[in-house]
């Protein structure tokens, strides 16, 4: 990529992508003009996240700058340059949450979690994002955790929820040992 990524595909590279799971959706893709965004939405299916040599191999194969393909992942919120957690955690901060206590609900997983929003936890368990509206403003406040509602919350709720995906992983690991 050069210029602004150098430094992040240095520090991506320690993970070691196996381009060729993205092989197949390239030559499916390669002729079909205006198919950047798909390939990239693929690629993400496949890694969990787009990573920078990812790119990088996505524009040479393409035959797209770079900087392109970097520009369309960097300006849709849909993709990820980060690997996310098993659990991501999208925490809603509209106006109906917002007034119910979506600040409150924030806290308490953070301190819970130990991160911040935008963060993955040491295990890499959990994503917390904070977004806009989920549209689901008859739970407020509400959180979807991969896809499934949960509201109205309290702290204590939040928190519950999260030490049940906990003991549930606990339980999971203990069945294939």
């Amino acid at each position: 990529m050069g210029c602004c990524c150098e430094e992040k595909e240095q520090s991506s590279q320690n993970n070691l992508i196996d381009l060729k799971l993205i092989k197949g959706i390239l030559q499916e893709y390669k002729s079909q003009a205006g198919s950047l965004v798909t390939v990239l939405q693929k690629a993400q299916d496949v890694y969990g996240y787009l990573p920078l040599p990812a790119l990088r191999y996505i524009a040479e194969e393409l035959g797209v700058k770079a900087a392109k393909v970097y520009g369309v992942a960097t300006f849709y919120t849909q993709f990820r340059l980060t690997p996310v957690g098993k659990y991501v955690i999208l925490l809603c901060q509209g106006t109906a949450c917002h007034v119910n206590g979506s600040e409150r609900i924030e806290t308490a997983l953070c301190q819970e979690l130990k991160i911040k929003p935008g963060e993955t936890t040491a295990d890499g368990l959990f994503t917390l994002t904070n977004v806009a509206c989920l549209g689901c403003c008859s739970l407020a406040p509400v959180m979807m955790i991969n896809g499934q509602a949960h509201g109205p919350l309290t702290p204590d709720k939040a928190v519950k929820i999260i030490k049940d995906l906990y003991v549930q992983e606990e339980q999971a690991d203990g069945e294939g040992a």
